[in-house]
């Protein structure tokens, strides 16, 4: 059996990362020169897509596909989403208005994710810890959605993986890692 796993979120947020730190395989990357306001955070971004595998044992395998995090790209969004079966959402806490990027990317992915598993990914807590987790949550709820939400250092594979665990257990309880 086989999933296919979106991780979505803004730029910066470590869906790459994410994908690196937990892929099976070398990743597969479209990583440009960033060219605009994305320069001022980082030398490169997304401009497709990032993929990985990761492998469960007994011939099971999670397909990751990173979407880009700028909304130019938003066409690839939908053509990535095609055939998944979960999103996991990162979402930078050091950015101006986290929670305002959750509202965001929910509403972006709102019909993927009513037919899907989803859980949400909250990177750089360390050098910013508010809002905390418990405003996810709250933010969630709002929307209507129920979802975990987790502290994640996505250079760390166990953070992600953990992560990914909770959602392949929603997914199909008899899968592990």
């Amino acid at each position: 059996m086989e999933h296919k796993i979106i991780f979505t979120g803004p730029v910066g947020a470590g869906k790459t990362t994410a994908i690196g730190s937990i892929s099976d395989i070398p990743v597969v990357s479209t990583e440009s020169k960033a060219s605009d306001e994305v320069a001022k955070q980082k030398a490169t971004t997304t401009v497709a897509m990032d993929y990985g595998v990761m492998k469960l044992g007994e011939g099971l395998k999670v397909h990751l596909y990173g979407t880009p995090g700028q909304e130019r790209f938003r066409f690839m969004w939908d053509i990535l989403t095609i055939g998944g079966l979960g999103i996991v959402i990162l979402i930078d806490n050091d950015r101006e208005d986290p929670l305002a990027d959750l509202d965001f990317y929910v509403r972006a992915f709102e019909t993927f994710i009513k037919k899907n598993a989803l859980v949400v990914g909250v990177t750089r807590m360390d050098t910013k810890p508010r809002p905390g987790l418990y405003s996810y949550h709250t933010r969630l709820s709002e929307l209507g959605i129920q979802a975990p939400v987790f502290e994640v250092d996505a250079r760390e594979r166990t953070d992600v993986s953990i992560m990914l665990q909770a959602l392949l257990a929603m997914l199909d309880p008899g899968a592990q890692r």
